[in-house]
């Protein structure tokens, strides 16, 4: 209790630097500066009859909730489905995906951790039960659904040790926090015994929910699409690089590749296209851009920057191998799930705790490979590109995985309807 009370006061002393960050954050998105009410629990809409509440912080949360998102709706057809972002990127994504499920699905901002923001944001919504995505956990926000007798799960969660390192560092904040949810869905066994230290009472293991995320047509008919703009030349795809990746990267390939390789560079941010872009032009390297109007990609191109938002698909769908980007300095990786499910071979980088457990299982399938650098993640990358059976095989094996590893939204509706059918909320 005393450390919830000097976490809430902390949170109080922080409104006066909000303004200041949304401010900041809006130099690159103004969307930032949109809807901000909603952060503090004011909302100008609202939702009729029963209202399940999914929460997905921002873009890889929101695309992952997609399969739920429909299974939940397709089970409870009484029920509105109200989606909440912390980003606008992840508001972005939902539009994309749920925007012509309206009304029935909406989405808005949920509140800064604040007691009274929580409350305004419960009353309003006066949601059936509350679902969070992954690894979102707010005390003050669990102990306002506890208070309310809302049942709150956490779905698809992972947790990497260090994250289990961290919070348990916040002591009885982040045990309370754990132990008051109503149910945990855990991606994998380290997942859930991880949680289990610290605290989580009612936790099944359900699997990784994006494993039954299906390909879209349009995008794999857009992969197709890039392709023919591309020609035949091999493609190297740079897939969600993050900040002080691309510089390197661009060292490597330019020393590393021929000129027949094209290396197609999507950052995982939309803020850092122009950055990128401006790495790119001083790196000497002739680049286009997936924005410009050409009809195809110039033999002369060496980098086509792929400064668009929800074409991963299409991207892996077109190219020969990928090297996953958040995975060659110290910011965790990204899922190779998308990549594997195309048939696309990947090379990963050493810092992978954030998809440990779906990163080793992706080498030990054949679907991918890691590299202790970029150089040699290059180098692998060149080597699947000029064997062309080898990097068949590793395609068939990234399918193969995926359809493995299917089945977790079931397992998760699974877990959450006993407390949408009106099953107590668990309390602590």
């Amino acid at each position: 209790m005393l450390l919830r009370l000097l976490y809430t006061l902390l949170w109080h002393l922080a409104i006066p630097l909000i303004g200041l960050r949304l401010a900041w954050r809006a130099r690159r998105q103004p969307e930032y500066l949109q809807h901000v009410g909603e952060r503090f629990g004011r909302y100008p809409c609202n939702m009729d009859g029963p209202l399940i509440w999914l929460h997905a912080v921002s873009v890889g949360e929101t695309r992952a909730s997609a399969p739920l998102v429909h299974a939940l709706l397709d089970a409870h057809p009484e029920c509105s489905l109200l989606l909440t972002h912390m980003t606008p990127t992840g508001r972005a994504t939902a539009a994309e995906l749920f925007g012509g499920m309206a009304p029935r699905v909406r989405s808005v901002y949920l509140p800064y951790d604040l007691p009274w923001a929580v409350a305004r944001f419960l009353r309003h919504f006066r949601p059936r039960m509350g679902v969070l995505m992954e690894t979102e956990l707010w005390p003050n926000l669990v102990e306002g659904c506890r208070h309310s007798g809302i049942p709150l799960a956490l779905v698809n969660a992972r947790l990497s040790e260090r994250s289990a390192r961290g919070y348990g560092h916040a002591g009885s904040l982040a045990r309370d926090a754990v132990a008051h949810l109503s149910a945990i869905g855990a991606q994998t066994e380290a997942d859930g015994q991880r949680l289990t230290a610290l605290g989580a009472r009612w936790l099944q293991v359900t699997g990784n929910i994006k494993f039954d995320i299906t390909p879209p047509d349009a995008l794999l008919a857009l992969g197709k699409a890039f392709r023919s703009r591309i020609g035949p030349r091999p493609i190297l795809l740079a897939a969600s690089t993050r900040e002080g990746e691309e510089g390197p990267l661009l060292e490597a390939f330019a020393r590393r590749c021929p000129a027949e390789v094209l290396l197609v560079l999507v950052p995982r941010h939309p803020q850092r296209f122009d950055e990128v872009a401006g790495l790119v032009a001083r790196s000497g390297l002739k680049q286009q851009r997936r924005s410009d109007d050409a009809a195809t990609v110039s033999a002369d191109t060496r980098v086509l920057l792929g400064d668009s938002m929800g074409e991963m698909y299409a991207y892996y769908a077109a190219s020969d191998v990928a090297l996953i980007g958040g995975s060659w300095e110290k910011l965790g990786g990204q899922n190779p799930i998308e990549a594997a499910a195309v048939g696309c071979p990947v090379v990963v980088g050493p810092h992978t705790f954030n998809f440990k457990a779906v990163c080793e299982q992706a080498i030990d399938a054949g679907a991918a490979l890691r590299a202790e650098n970029l150089e040699e993640g290059v180098d692998l990358a060149l080597d699947l590109i000029r064997t062309p059976a080898r990097r068949q095989a590793m395609g068939e094996a990234g399918q193969g995985f995926a359809r493995a590893h299917r089945g977790a939204t079931a397992r998760t509706i699974a877990l959450l309807d006993p407390l949408l059918r009106g099953a107590p909320a668990r309390k602590g």
